[in-house]
């Protein structure tokens, strides 16, 4: 799975996991299931009241317009989710990281007909091959993406530590902190080093210092990291 790195209005990196083109497709498969099925219930639903298609193509248009809407709606109302979207843990984001809005769900399912339908989802693939970030033509458009929202959790996204048997802790106050605090504390400062992001050390300094009201000698980006050690001394006993 792919991660791409968006820009948020503060200026703070944040990765995503682009879905990639298995969950795409049978997230398409699962949602076109459901647009052909309400169709197809549509037409028996209206042909057992007698209703011939040809005086009464208006009710049938009107009717099938949930099925012809489908994409756009439920994007729109349901934070950029369908049913297949929502069963395979994606859903269309702002290469920004802001929330898409109506015109860009409407850009995306305009689109749809060129990357999807003429092309039997030939020009999607390749579009989503080709970029790095996910992107189909109507993506590329309207400036969104697809991304997984399934997290991926290795012992190094957790706050275990490993410490040689002769390990000395410095700080005991780290004891005030609990696991969630820790698990905050360890996320921020694991992106803060992969990104370069010293602002972000600074302020997690600040505010250890502040909680364990310690005097701490070591560099900030130092000074953090013992107490993510300490306090895995202290749990671990």
């Amino acid at each position: 799975m792919n991660e791409f790195q968006i820009e948020t209005a503060q200026n703070v990196g944040i990765n995503q996991n682009v879905a990639n083109i298995g969950d795409r497709m049978i997230a398409y498969i699962i949602d076109s299931l459901i647009i052909w099925g309400y169709t197809i219930m549509v037409f028996i639903l209206l042909g057992l009241i007698n209703l011939d298609f040809g005086d009464s193509w208006a009710v049938y248009l009107l009717m099938s317009l949930p099925a012809f809407l489908y994409y756009v709606l439920l994007e729109t109302f349901w934070d950029g989710k369908t049913i297949g979207k929502y069963v395979q843990g994606t859903r269309v984001v702002k290469l920004d990281g802001s929330k898409p809005g109506f015109s860009n769900y409407f850009v995306r399912w305009i689109l749809r007909i060129v990357d999807v339908v003429i092309t039997f989802g030939g020009a999607a693939v390749l579009s989503i091959l080709i970029k790095g970030n996910g992107q189909r033509l109507g993506d590329i458009a309207a400036g969104t993406t697809v991304i997984s929202e399934r997290q991926r959790v290795s012992i190094s996204d957790t706050i275990l530590e490993e410490l040689p048997l002769n390990y000395q802790p410095v700080y005991s106050q780290v004891t005030v902190l609990n696991d969630k605090d820790l698990q905050t504390v360890k996320n921020l400062y694991d992106e803060a080093i992969r990104n370069g992001q010293h602002n972000v050390i600074l302020h997690l300094q600040s505010r250890l210092v502040t909680l364990l009201e310690v005097d701490p000698k070591e560099k900030p980006v130092d000074f953090v990291a013992q107490v993510i050690r300490d306090y895995n001394y202290y749990t671990q006993q």
